[in-house]
């Protein structure tokens, strides 16, 4: 099966640039960069493609299976990263993708350069033995994963809005509802599973490429306790609080998030 064609994998901005590979969120696909991306192209290789089951994908190449698991796609990642040649990536990751990123330089160093984690979460339920805060409880996740499972559209005309924020621009809400609504609701429910189940806490810790942890203030996803800690729990990495609100700076603050990026590449260069 050829990758790019699974992934619906595109490439453009400078041919020989240092690579930077986006990843979207649940219930997204490669459009949500389409803001973002344009402020690297003259400097960087610009990768964006789909995860499995969402975008223009290969839908046949999804398994409910395999997909049960974030590991499958920090997999299809790598997979993406060597079919086209590429190493000393830099990787953005949002949400969900965030963790992808970081199982796949876990499993896989030498292919990446830096991290970028925009709106990460390592583990959506509130841990009292510990004191983590993810931000939902067990009947919270509970009742969000029934009502997917119940009425998939009904719950992403109700979600999207709250996911993104920014009560003064309806329009992003509009646009992430209408992007949950095409994804096939068994995908969608799966990845949910595979997202708001997960519990990467422990692999935090096993990283060692650098990342910078984007923070977004009233996100109702990601609060900022779970920036912080994943911030905490990397060895060697950046926490910025953006004054942008919501889970989705990508769309609703895309100069602030661009900004935020330049400033940590061009750190690390003077670093290297």
């Amino acid at each position: 099966m050829a990758v790019r064609t699974r992934n619906n994998v595109r490439v453009s901005g400078a041919r020989s640039g240092k690579p930077m590979v986006f990843a979207h969120g649940f219930g997204c696909d490669q459009d949500m960069w389409r803001l973002l991306t344009p402020a690297f192209a003259d400097e960087y290789k610009i990768v964006v493609y789909d995860h499995v089951g969402f975008g223009r994908s290969l839908r046949t190449a999804w398994d409910p299976v395999r997909h049960r698991q974030l590991s499958t796609y920090a997999h299809e990642l790598l997979e993406v990263i060597d079919d086209l040649g590429l190493s000393d990536v830099v990787f953005v990751g949002h949400s969900v993708a965030a963790m992808i990123g970081v199982l796949a330089a876990i499993e896989a160093p030498d292919r990446f350069s830096d991290l970028v984690l925009v709106g990460p979460s390592p583990c959506y339920l509130n841990d009292a033995a510990t004191g983590y805060v993810g931000g939902f409880s067990t009947g919270d996740i509970d009742a969000l994963l029934e009502a997917l499972d119940a009425n998939y559209f009904g719950w992403s005309s109700t979600m999207a809005p709250l996911i993104m924020g920014n009560a003064d621009q309806p329009e992003l809400g509009r646009e992430l509802r209408d992007s949950f609504c095409r994804a096939d609701p068994a995908v969608a429910s799966t990845f949910a599973r595979a997202t708001f189940l997960s519990d990467n806490r422990a692999d935090l810790a096993l990283l060692d490429v650098p990342a910078l942890v984007l923070q977004c203030a009233d996100d109702s996803i990601a609060p900022t306790q779970v920036g912080r800690y994943v911030a905490d729990h990397i060895a060697t990495s950046e926490l910025v609080h953006l004054e942008a609100t919501g889970h989705c700076p990508n769309l609703s603050a895309p100069e602030e998030t661009a900004r935020a990026i330049k400033a940590y590449l061009e750190r690390r260069s003077q670093l290297s």
